[in-house]
């Protein structure tokens, strides 16, 4: 737990090519739905495929509307670090997390590879 918190700061170690992050769980009932991840900034890498925010809901909780709260979440934490508008990826054929990035506001930018680009407002 502490080297994930870690991780957040600046100065924490962390393997050449990442940035600092804030990770945030979500729980629902004290259970574990999901977690996502707030970049504080992009390298070239991220700025092409990965975005500021990556999420995930485990399986057995998929389709009840998690992953759009957590995006809804995120944004403000994301706005907090000065991140605005905020880019999110998925890829070309998910079609559930397009939805979930369009229903938060996203907009898409354009398609690189197999992923799609939105930049998302923050709040």
């Amino acid at each position: 737990m502490d080297w994930l918190i870690g991780q957040a700061r600046e100065d924490s170690p962390r393997r050449e090519g990442y940035v600092p992050a804030t990770t945030l769980w979500w729980v629902q009932e004290g259970t574990y739905i999901g977690r996502i991840a707030v970049r504080h900034r992009l390298t070239p890498g991220l700025r092409e495929m990965g975005g500021h925010l990556g999420y995930d809901v485990r399986p057995s909780a998929r389709r009840r509307g998690h992953a759009t709260e957590m995006l809804r979440a995120a944004l403000p934490v994301a706005a907090g670090l000065g991140i605005a508008p905020t880019l999110v990826t998925c890829d070309v054929d998910s079609v559930a997390s397009r939805k979930v990035i369009e229903h938060n506001g996203g907009v898409l930018e354009d398609q690189r590879g197999e992923k799609l680009r939105f930049w998302v407002p923050t709040r």
